[in-house]
């Protein structure tokens, strides 16, 4: 019994293969059982078979979310603790992870001894705690996130990301060259 205190699993989620390898060696040489998936159906069906203690969840996968996930996950084991992994850092998406039960979220790039960091606090981080108790991002913050994300999805190409806006090109170009909000 004591030998598997000493050896925690971890289930590592990320439809970056290069990534998640990485992640999954690292964790390994730190002396944890990882188990890997490449998307959320792969997770939810390892989850249930190896009900590991700890997961590091991607919020963008193909098919269903990182979000998805968190709520299936949280099903599973409601004692899980969920990490997220975000190259989106926004504070709507930290937000909504928490509130589905991730007990905290990191922005890419992030290593492993922050990863292991924000699982040994065993809490949600005192900043995502504030965010998540403060004010709902403003409008503006929000518009922008969306359509950073959107022009992400288009490889940067303008025409094709205003498109998807239903906005016009220099409608878009306009809100581009400004900063963005603050709140």
């Amino acid at each position: 019994m004591v030998a598997e205190k000493t050896i925690q699993k971890i289930l590592v989620v990320d439809d970056d293969q290069i990534f998640r390898s990485r992640l999954i060696r690292a964790l390994q040489a730190r002396q944890y059982e990882v188990i890997g998936a490449a998307s959320a159906e792969e997770a939810v069906e390892l989850a249930r078979r190896h009900r590991p203690p700890r997961a590091v969840v991607d919020l963008k996968m193909p098919g269903r979310s990182g979000l998805d996930l968190i709520t299936d996950l949280a099903t599973i084991d409601p004692d899980i603790d969920i990490l997220v992994l975000t190259g989106y850092g926004s504070i709507a998406t930290a937000v909504e992870a928490v509130r589905r039960g991730a007990i905290d979220y990191l922005t890419k790039p992030a290593d492993t001894d922050q990863i292991l960091a924000r699982f040994d606090g065993g809490e949600t981080s005192a900043a995502t705690q504030q965010q998540v108790q403060e004010a709902t991002p403003s409008l503006a913050r929000v518009e922008w996130e969306h359509i950073q994300r959107i022009l992400e999805d288009c490889d940067g190409n303008i025409s094709q990301a205003a498109r998807k806006l239903g906005i016009h090109r220099r409608s878009l170009q306009r809100k581009l060259s400004k900063l963005p909000p603050l709140e």
